[in-house]
């Protein structure tokens, strides 16, 4: 009678050891590191909670009704891409729209700027924190 030959089992991986430390290793860190050097206690930041927002020189204004404005004058489509034309020839556009502007008609604005030659339009918003 011949010996039989034990093949060797396979042993399961410790993952979940594995786990565990790379866990503890991000504890660790997110305790001892910081992301940015914290400000010096003499800094006092600027308040800006009182400031009036407004549009910025060279963006034109989407009204609620629908009208496109620049610095206080109604203003076409091709006025607005004359307007926008850079030295490097690309056409940038800045809207900024109202809050009760529909999608839609913000949407058909920039389609439209976008026929008429337009290589990108940016829409201004406010920054909310």
């Amino acid at each position: 009678m011949g010996l039989r030959h034990t093949t060797p089992r396979a042993r399961p991986e410790p993952t979940i050891a594995l786990i565990n430390i790379v866990f503890l290793m991000l504890i660790f860190f997110m305790i001892a590191g910081t992301l940015a050097p914290p400000l010096d206690d003499q800094v006092t930041l600027v308040s800006t909670e009182n400031l009036d927002g407004r549009a910025p020189p060279d963006a034109t204004v989407l009204m609620s009704d629908g009208r496109l404005m620049y610095r206080g004058v109604a203003t076409t489509t091709q006025q607005i891409i004359t307007r926008a034309q850079t030295n490097s020839g690309s056409v940038e556009v800045r809207i900024v729209a109202d809050r009760a502007v529909s999608a839609n008609v913000l949407m058909d604005h920039v389609a439209t700027l976008r026929a008429a030659g337009a290589t990108s339009v940016w829409i201004i918003t406010e920054r909310g924190l």
